[in-house]
């Protein structure tokens, strides 16, 4: 391997994806490996492009946000827009992550309480029985 590429194992080993993951972005132009025949040899940049999607992925943007984020890059800006629009993008999907959140903790809360309910029931409903007997 040299700094400036790596084989699709190294990517699969590096970043802890599967060789059809790397394929699939591929098919989506997400990354553009060098081919050589049916080799494909991956630069610094798609590198650091594999590393964002993987982190919009996980942030939970989907692939056509993270494709748009990623053309940004190259408005000759200084990466304002890019920015930008990853910031309003990000401030959205926390949003609905906080939303998300306090609804588990709700139905957390609910849980517990059902849960301590029947506890409760199943104890008397155990006394009761062995009063019976």
């Amino acid at each position: 391997m040299t700094n400036e590429t790596m084989n699709i194992r190294e990517m699969c080993d590096t970043f802890g994806v599967t060789p059809r993951t790397l394929r699939f972005y591929e098919t989506k132009e997400l990354l553009f490996p060098i081919r050589e025949g049916q080799k494909r040899l991956f630069t610094r940049r798609d590198r650091a492009r594999l590393k964002l999607i993987l982190r919009g992925k996980r942030f939970g943007f989907s692939l056509e946000d993270i494709r748009q984020l990623l053309d940004l890059y190259h408005m000759n800006d200084g990466q304002e827009a890019q920015l930008s629009r990853s910031y309003e993008l990000a401030k959205s999907h926390l949003a609905d992550m906080e939303a998300q959140k306090a609804e588990l903790e709700d139905a957390i809360a609910e849980m517990k309480e059902q849960m301590a309910w029947g506890e409760n029931r199943l104890a008397e409903l155990a006394r009761k029985k062995g009063a019976a007997a």
